[in-house]
């Protein structure tokens, strides 16, 4: 088959999914979900995994931060699926707290770019090696000696 074109207004559809599932053996996995609704339409069409991303606040228009929109995307899911927060990670507070309210992982762009940029490749093992002491010691002080005892319990809906 031939690869599935992106819709002419640029916002996927199911049925465009729908084509690029039937296209590729490959896992696929959607970025941009923001709502408990859309992650329990994503598990039953097949879809493998969630990126819980509001684009930098670009392409969604509900302005919520992507950790506020993620204990709904999680709930969803029901476990099914791999949810992943996408966006306003900047220290390892935001790490455990996105762990804590059911993240199955954690998407460090920025940070990461800003490594690049400032000192090539030493900067970014520089910015994942400060991410990773201060998630570290957060656990620690949490009382968390491991990623599966990071419990929701640890965060309060302020955070």
């Amino acid at each position: 088959p031939s690869v599935p074109r992106e819709p002419e207004v640029g916002t996927a559809t199911w049925e465009w999914v729908k084509k690029l599932q039937d296209f590729t053996s490959l896992h696929v996995l959607l970025k941009g979900i923001v709502t408990r609704e859309d992650a329990e339409l994503a598990v039953s069409q097949g879809i493998r995994g969630l990126f819980c991303s509001n684009h930098g606040g670009r392409a969604e228009n509900s302005r919520r931060a992507t950790i506020t929109s993620l204990p709904e995307v999680v709930e969803g899911t029901k476990g099914r699926i791999p949810v992943i927060l996408d966006g306003g990670v900047r220290r390892g507070t935001d790490v455990f707290t996105a762990l804590a309210l059911g993240a199955t992982a954690v998407g460090i762009g920025r940070p990461y770019i800003w490594g690049l940029g400032a000192f090539g490749q030493e900067g970014v093992e520089t910015v994942l090696a400060i991410l990773r002491r201060e998630t570290e010691l957060v656990m620690a002080q949490s009382g968390a000696p491991t990623i599966a005892r990071i419990l929701r319990t640890h965060v309060t809906e302020s955070q």
